[in-house]
């Protein structure tokens, strides 16, 4: 059950301000909560099984205490990654396209979460946890993250207010990554030390040296059936 609630929270927190959040309160504005989330979860379901597959993998062909020390460095990732933020850029347009809404949200979300942070997030859970709980945790948590979204979006008319809840989502990402990266380190030589330094300042560079101002609610549209 740890690791059930470890990716319920994990990803959960992935989620508050992702693009696939933000691809949920868009199809919100347009098509009716339940046939959002019922979209979201099938999505969800699908890309994650390959997530927790894709850890599992890495686990078995990689001693535990690298998986435990690159974890931490992911996650470290990722919490630069959420201060970064993400925009809806094309995915807002197909938000407009009028087809089947269950089949449209499944497969926009579908694409979206490919390579996206919470899956990658849910990989990285899966290397040092059983595949099982991880994968239910993991759509459990992004349902209910995008959820909620989809609830403020439609009862205040604005996505939750992004500046905070990227910032305490980062911290809590910090704080995982620190504790996983040394856990993992003090069992592997010297050298995992530099790597845990130098690749998350090099990405932290990346991130932010072509930073774009963070991406406007999306305005509510008229629901269709």
């Amino acid at each position: 059950m740890e690791a059930f609630w470890f990716s319920l929270a994990m990803v959960f927190i992935a989620e508050l301000g992702d693009k696939t959040q933000l691809v949920a309160l868009c199809m919100a504005a347009r098509y009716k909560a339940g046939v959002v989330l019922a979209g979201v979860f099938v999505a969800t379901l699908a890309v994650h099984l390959v997530s927790v597959a894709l850890g599992g993998v890495a686990c078995r062909f990689m001693p535990k205490d690298w998986c435990t020390f690159l974890a931490g460095v992911a996650f470290i990732v990722f919490g630069l990654w959420t201060l970064r933020g993400d925009s809806l850029e094309e995915d807002e347009a197909t938000c407009t396209k009028q087809r089947s809404p269950f089949w449209l949200v499944t497969i926009t979300f579908f694409l979206a979460e490919l390579g996206d942070k919470t899956m990658i997030t849910t990989v990285t859970i899966a290397s040092t946890h059983s595949w099982l709980p991880v994968w239910l945790g993991s759509t459990t948590g992004m349902v209910l993250s995008d959820g909620l979204a989809i609830l403020v979006g439609q009862v205040m008319g604005t996505k939750l207010p992004e500046r905070a809840v990227k910032i305490g989502a980062a911290i809590i990402f910090f704080a995982f990554g620190a504790w996983s990266l040394v856990t993992g380190a003090v069992k592997l030589p010297m050298y995992a030390w530099p790597i845990g330094i130098v690749v998350p300042a090099a990405l932290a560079f990346l991130f932010f040296r072509g930073s774009r101002p963070d991406q406007k609610a999306v305005e509510p549209q008229k629901q269709v059936e």
